[in-house]
């Protein structure tokens, strides 16, 4: 049986900032740290985390903020963002007196850049594995039947450690674009015509490499990432659903920042960054050449879908854009990446949480679906 993490607290004195943890029971932990950006990573078995929505949105000392979820099956993670270069200056576990509940408090004290360098986790195995994007370039699958159905891959975004956007009511997106994927799963499947995937029936993390590669290994026809968009200024009116495709250049400032915060994904999950540093003009090449491949079809199915969502709920200023996302770097499916809204207008947050709503969303994607492969099918010779 899972241990329980109950609560958290933070604890500044002088220099040193505490980190505590209680949990129901004592249970083997492991931390380090890591950079670019700063953080403290400690890895737990499956833990049942029964805290605040609220916990650790707000930071203090040394710490600007932290997250939690599962990481991996039976591993769950505590992420840290700190303030700057840190050192875990003490670790220990404690029995609560008269019960079986322990606190876990992990001390932090200051230190500089250098000698933090890439951190005590840098290039560890518990780091998982490490996004590798060029895996995306491997041989395809082997040739489907000819009469095989189109396989069709749902892709809810986020995920344990990673919760996504956080609305003004401590809604996750994570919690959201699930509940949208498994009613698309549905309606997809009643139609009978499609083999539907999902990258995540559960909240677990899953890295955008693990991503793509699970398309690409199923061989994917069709790759449909749901996320639920948030913009941390006065504009609270700002509402609406996006579609974004693949390019090497952001059509405008909105898709460029949506992409930077989504391609995000894996170090806000303590994944170490190691795509930092590559060769930028490499990757607009290799991008271009997916883009011949797949761009005109995902063009196709981004308009279809536009106007099918339309119909059912409010679309964004702009609906149609495009940027580099890393989870939309498919080789051989045409693939788009659907903002549902902005989980941080709180409209569209209490809209999607209504189940209503969310089968609207489905029923006007699985629309845009079937005319995509029935125009297809129609071109076939």
């Amino acid at each position: 049986m899972a241990a329980d993490a109950l609560e958290t607290h933070l604890t500044v004195t002088g220099r040193s900032t505490i980190f505590e943890l209680t949990m129901s029971e004592g249970v083997t932990a492991q931390a380090f740290t890591l950079a670019s950006p700063y953080r403290v990573v400690i890895d737990l078995p499956d833990v049942n985390f029964r805290l605040d929505p609220a916990a650790g949105q707000k930071g203090a000392g040394l710490i600007s903020a932290f997250r939690y979820g599962l990481f991996a099956s039976h591993k769950s993670r505590i992420v840290i963002d700190t303030k700057g270069p840190v050192v875990i200056h003490s670790a220990n576990m404690t029995r609560i007196k008269g019960s079986s509940a322990v606190k876990l408090a992990i001390a932090l004290m200051p230190t500089d850049a250098k000698s933090f360098g890439g951190g005590t986790g840098a290039g560890m195995a518990a780091a998982s594995e490490e996004p590798n994007f060029e895996s995306a370039f491997e041989a395809p699958p082997d040739k489907k039947q000819p009469n095989a159905k189109p396989v069709i891959v749902i892709d809810p975004g986020h995920g344990g450690i990673d919760p996504g956007a956080i609305g003004p009511n401590n809604v996750n997106e994570k919690t959201i674009v699930l509940a949208v994927a498994m009613q698309l799963k549905d309606e997809l499947e009643k139609t009978g015509l499609y083999d539907v995937k999902m990258t995540r029936h559960d909240d677990v993390f899953i890295s955008l490499d693990d991503r793509l590669k699970f398309s690409r290994a199923v061989g994917a026809d069709l790759f449909i990432s749901l996320h639920a968009d948030s913009i941390e200024t006065a504009a609270s009116s700002i509402r609406g659903a996006t579609i974004y495709t693949l390019s090497s250049k952001a059509s405008d400032k909105v898709a460029r920042i949506a992409a930077e915060k989504e391609n995000a994904s894996d170090l806000l999950a303590g994944i170490e960054n190691l795509d930092e540093g590559k060769d930028d003009q490499v990757k607009s090449i290799l991008i271009d050449l997916m883009k011949r491949e797949t761009s005109n079809f995902s063009s196709d199915f981004s308009q279809l879908l536009a106007k099918h969502l339309r119909k059912k709920i409010t679309m964004s200023r702009v609906p149609r854009r495009s940027a580099a996302f890393k989870v939309l770097k498919q080789t051989d499916s045409p693939s788009v990446l659907v903002e549902l809204g902005y989980i941080s207008n709180r409209s569209d947050e209490e809209q999607m949480l209504t189940p209503e709503w969310q089968s609207k969303v489905a029923d006007a994607i699985t629309g845009a679906v079937q005319i995509y492969f029935n125009k297809r099918t129609a071109l076939r010779p």
